[in-house]
């Protein structure tokens, strides 16, 4: 069976539940560039509430390009500025120190196309997920799959969105304060689960429509 999804900063927790039931995940590089979606974005618990953490991007939000050719903006220090914010967020977490290094190099490590960055993320949570689905990419856009082995979650998962999709429960870090958060960015079910965060997604959530 194939996933096909657009390239995501660190996704929701919902993607990756849905990407245990597919042996191939495809990742659409051919689309125009879409604003207000999880592309260059990605959405973690803080103190107050939910932060979007937000990629800046050469030519700005509103570009025509394919996604492909979008460029991260040089110019700014986003990377280290994400970092201080996820130790900010989660240094108190149960397993935020057993994912910090690892976490650490990967926002060192310098890119210049978003779906480089977004890809590497992706890989990198797989790796601590211990899920080894085959990864590629379209080569050419397509409106539409109606093969039965496709299955098209492109643009589904988007910021208004996560509260009305099924959601794996947890123990968050600040749910005292603010209740249970839905689908947030896969890091913050690792840093609350660690191990855990597998067996979780695993389990398959009721009244999802896969296809």
């Amino acid at each position: 069976m194939n996933l096909v999804i657009e390239y995501q900063y660190f996704p929701s927790v919902i993607l990756f539940n849905t990407s245990f039931s597919f042996s191939n995940i495809v990742f659409e590089k051919y689309e125009h560039y879409k604003k207000m979606g999880f592309r260059n974005r990605c959405r973690i618990a803080g103190a107050n509430g939910t932060i979007d953490l937000t990629v800046p991007l050469a030519n700005g939000r509103d570009q025509k390009a394919f996604t492909r050719d979008v460029k991260i903006a040089g110019f700014e220090n986003w990377q280290a500025n994400h970092w201080k914010t996820l130790m900010s967020c989660y240094n108190r977490s149960p397993w935020f120190e057993f994912y910090r290094d690892g976490l650490e190099r990967l926002y060192l490590r310098p890119f210049i196309f978003l779906i480089d960055w977004d890809l590497y993320c992706f890989e990198w949570v797989l790796s601590c997920l211990e899920m080894q689905p085959a990864i590629s990419s379209t080569e050419a856009f397509q409106p539409t799959y109606q093969n039965g082995d496709w299955a098209d979650w492109r643009n589904r998962i988007r910021p208004g969105s996560l509260g009305e999709l099924p959601a794996i429960k947890y123990r968050q870090v600040f749910e005292e304060r603010l209740g249970f958060l839905p689908n947030l960015s896969i890091l913050d079910l690792l840093f609350c689960e660690g191990r855990n965060a597998r067996r979780l997604l695993q389990n398959p959530l009721q009244g999802i429509n896969r296809q």
